[in-house]
């Protein structure tokens, strides 16, 4: 026994030793932007707001009616709760006494002020992406928040992921520092929409599957936000919401105000487009839509589904039917055309077709909500019907739209619909 001890632990003292070897250091801190430093104290600050809008800070650093980016939103993980600390200008609770430095450390190498590694449920492994010039505005702004004298709260997360030897493995693993580089076979237009995408925007965070340890990908190929309960759908795959064949200025309109004559967000999306994308320049929104057409295109039809025949089968389509008819024809219509943008089609809806089917569980339970914007201020929005239908019904409803019409999607069954059910709404 006390062999296979002393060999486990040099096996684990390799490992170790291998993980320092390839583990991140710190860039270089580089002198503070000269762009930045050339402005006007309130054009400095103006530019800071404005980025603080594109990478939607705001959404994770304020609780429900709580203060501006005074913190204690808990975001849920599923290694525990991370809480989003307080980032007004108060000096005793807040970022107040920071330096320009120690915040672009932050962003850049996901370090606080005292040196600890951050979680990544603070988007570092975008955020490094952010130029010294944009952070140096960024801290210019969030010195002038009012400050907020409210401790930050202590992370929630279980052992053993609640030690710092544990982000440093992960780190080692998933994480390089490293400020967004142009590609010069690209237009300036195509630079910045990846810059903002893959930097402040941070969309690979929701857009993409993460593995085990909570690692996503670049690829944006889909993945469900498991937390919250929302899919969010691949950007690649014309099986979900592949933007191949999309107009850039459909898209460009859907990021700025939520409907396009191709879709209406629902759910986070909404809220990022309330909150973030409809205060960004026209300019930056046509150079993101412009960016993400050009993502990979990795196909992906839906795969054909055997329907099943059996009376069981029969009857639970019938009953989806009949529910269809009783709450939703009177706005979708006898054929599922509705009449967008106020209405979604669900004919032909990808939305509704992915093989991930909450989404369109969520929606029939807890209503559908596009955004109010300046560019669509009086949006219409589906009822929720979680108190009026049971748990079978909306299970028989969603499968009846999943299959009715062209769509050809497997069913779902009362089991899924409860697991969505119990989801906290946040």
């Amino acid at each position: 026994m006390n062999r296979r001890l002393a060999i486990a632990c040099a096996v684990f003292a390799i490992l170790l030793a291998g993980l320092w070897l390839i583990a991140p250091g710190d860039d270089p801190m580089p002198p503070p932007g000269k762009a930045t430093a050339a402005l006007s104290a309130p054009d400095r600050i103006a530019r800071g707001a404005y980025l603080a809008r594109a990478g939607d800070c705001q959404a994770c650093h304020t609780t429900r009616g709580g203060q501006p980016y005074a913190g204690g939103r808990a975001l849920q993980t599923p290694f525990g709760n991370v809480f989003a600390p307080n980032i007004t200008s108060d000096r005793e609770t807040g970022i107040g006494a920071w330096s320009a430095d120690e915040f672009w450390r932050a962003l850049h190498n996901g370090k606080s002020r005292d040196g600890r590694l951050l979680y990544p449920a603070f988007p570092y492994t975008n955020y490094t992406n952010v130029s010294r010039d944009d952070a140096d505005a960024l801290y210019a702004y969030f010195q002038t928040v009012p400050a907020v004298k409210q401790a930050s709260l202590p992370h929630e997360v279980r052992f053993p992921y609640n030690l710092q030897a544990s982000l440093w493995v992960w780190r080692s693993l998933y994480f390089r520092p490293a400020v967004y580089r142009e590609d010069t076979g690209q237009s300036a237009q195509w630079n910045r929409g990846a810059y903002l995408v893959q930097g402040l925007g941070h969309c690979n965070a929701c857009h993409s599957t993460r593995n085990v340890l909570g690692a996503s990908s670049d690829r944006m190929s889909g993945g469900l936000i498991t937390m919250l309960g929302w899919y969010a759908p691949s950007l690649t795959s014309d099986g979900e919401a592949g933007l191949g064949d999309w107009d850039t200025a459909h898209l460009a309109q859907l990021l700025k105000t939520g409907v396009s004559p191709r879709a209406t967000v629902f759910g986070p999306m909404a809220e990022v487009v309330r909150e973030s994308l409809q205060h960004l320049s026209d300019d930056d929104v046509q150079a993101m839509a412009m960016y993400l057409k050009t993502l990979p295109h990795a196909g992906g039809k839906a795969k054909p589904y055997e329907r099943m025949e059996s009376p069981e089968a029969q009857a639970f389509i019938n009953l989806g039917s009949e529910v269809y008819l009783k709450h939703c024809v009177q706005c979708h219509g006898f054929g599922g055309k509705g009449l967008p943008p106020a209405y979604p089609p669900l004919n032909g809806n990808r939305a509704l077709l992915m093989e991930e089917a909450a989404n369109p569980i969520r929606i029939v339970l807890n209503g559908g909500f596009a955004p109010a914007t300046a560019g669509n201020p009086r949006p219409y929005g589906m009822p929720p019907f979680a108190h009026v239908l049971s748990d079978t019904e909306v299970a028989a409803v969603v499968s009846y739209i999943r299959a009715a019409w062209n769509n050809n999607a497997p069913p779902i069954n009362g089991n899924d619909v409860d697991r969505y059910r119990r989801v906290p709404l946040d």
